[in-house]
């Protein structure tokens, strides 16, 4: 017997009330891009799941590629039998015998309210049927079982669901707008631009690249995170390259070696607002956790944020270094994080940078130079690379 349906549960969209149709409409288109590669699938939309027909694909590669899937709340592999207690017997005895475990449980729903037995009846001659013809040592267990089998019975068949598989959680990439992530290369703002993911924000990205002083290598791992990240999305995300050398030599030749990194984070904000702007963007995203460095303490933020209108969304701003790790770790980011390539954040970095900055004093080194032609030629010669499953083969980029 072959597993010929995967069932998809929405959860937290069907809250929605009259959005609703929107967000199940996108959360569909979202799961046939990703799903893309699997010709032969067909999609059956009911109000609050969706049906995958398989018709022959392997239903393990297509639960891995939904795993990523934002807006989808759990999963079963589903097998479609006829209404008759025989067929969903023996479906049943397929998926326990298939499935590590000695602990299981029948859960039948019974939407069919002509079938002559009542939903604790099947339950019950189910499990009769398995423990008479398994090949494992089986008990029941109601409470937490190994096993966990689910019956939905209607009049023209009836679907019997493997274990249930929790999804990525979250709303459909792209409900939520659009926000441009600044990705450092770090730990921190690849898990940022996830977190944004999935809450339905769809992201651009925009790196800072200060060549000599900043490698080739670099700029790849910039690329390979992107690449990473662009799993979660509907499979590609445009990333801006900004040439950042001239203008970060210029703050440092300005400012007080105490003031620097504000006022360079400031000139970032500025070129991130206007290509935000440029692009659509509604937000700018970036990996900030309050405390961790200097540019990360309240008033750094503050004195920061002042220069641009935008909204600027945290998402890891009140979660621990090892919080974070463990979110890198778990969306395959981390590893490439951890490569020993420079960025523009790290290289120049002051002995004692100000933790409590003051606005006029940033202002006051701003006014010693011609900052706006800088952020306006970076802006100009920014490069935009799109990151999707044939970048690495294009050899303008590398």
């Amino acid at each position: 017997m072959e597993c010929n349906h995967i069932l998809v549960r929405f959860g937290e969209l069907t809250t929605k009330g009259e959005n609703r149709k929107l967000f199940i409409r996108k959360l569909c288109q979202n799961t046939k891009e990703i799903l893309n590669s699997f010709q032969n699938l067909k999609y059956e939309l009911s109000f609050d799941r969706m049906y995958i027909l398989l018709n022959g694909e392997d239903a393990k590669a297509v639960c891995r590629q939904l795993k990523t899937v934002f807006g989808i709340h759990s999963f079963s592999l589903c097998y479609q039998v006829k209404s008759d207690l025989e067929s969903i017997k023996e479906a049943c005895l397929h998926v326990i015998e298939n499935n590590p475990g000695n602990t299981f449980k029948i859960d039948t729903k019974r939407n069919d309210k002509e079938f002559p037995m009542q939903s604790h009846d099947i339950n019950t001659a189910i499990a009769g049927h398995v423990f008479h013809h398994t090949s494992k040592e089986l008990k029941v267990d109601v409470h937490h079982p190994d096993i966990l089998v689910k019956v939905e019975l209607r009049k023209e068949f009836t679907y019997v669901m493997d274990n249930v598989i929790l999804g990525a959680g979250g709303y459909p990439v792209g409900i939520g707008g659009k926000a441009l992530l600044m990705l450092s290369g770090g730990i921190d703002s690849p898990v940022a631009g996830y977190l944004t993911l999935k809450r339905g924000v769809d992201i651009e990205c925009i790196h800072y690249a200060s060549p000599p002083y900043t490698s080739d290598l670099a700029r790849e791992k910039v690329l390979d995170l992107v690449d990473v990240l662009r799993h979660y999305t509907h499979g590609k995300i445009t990333v801006h390259i900004v040439p950042f050398t001239e203008l970060q030599l210029a703050v440092y030749e300005h400012c007080e070696e105490s003031y620097a990194m504000t006022v360079m984070r400031r000139m970032m904000y500025r070129i991130g607002e206007k290509l935000a702007i440029k692009n659509h963007c509604l937000a700018l995203v970036n990996g900030e956790s309050i405390g961790q460095v200097a540019s990360q303490t309240l008033d750094s933020m503050n004195v920061i944020n002042q220069v641009i209108s935008i909204p600027v969304l945290r998402p890891v701003l009140c979660l621990d270094k090892l919080e974070i790790i463990d979110i890198a770790q778990k969306i395959d980011t981390y590893d490439v994080s951890i490569r020993p390539h420079e960025d523009c954040c790290t290289i120049f970095t002051p002995k004692a940078p100000a933790t409590k900055p003051k606005s006029y004093k940033a202002e006051a080194f701003e006014a010693t130079f011609d900052y706006e032609t800088y952020v306006n030629e970076c802006v100009e010669n920014v490069e935009t690379i799109v990151v999707d499953a044939n970048y690495k083969n294009d050899e303008e980029i590398f």
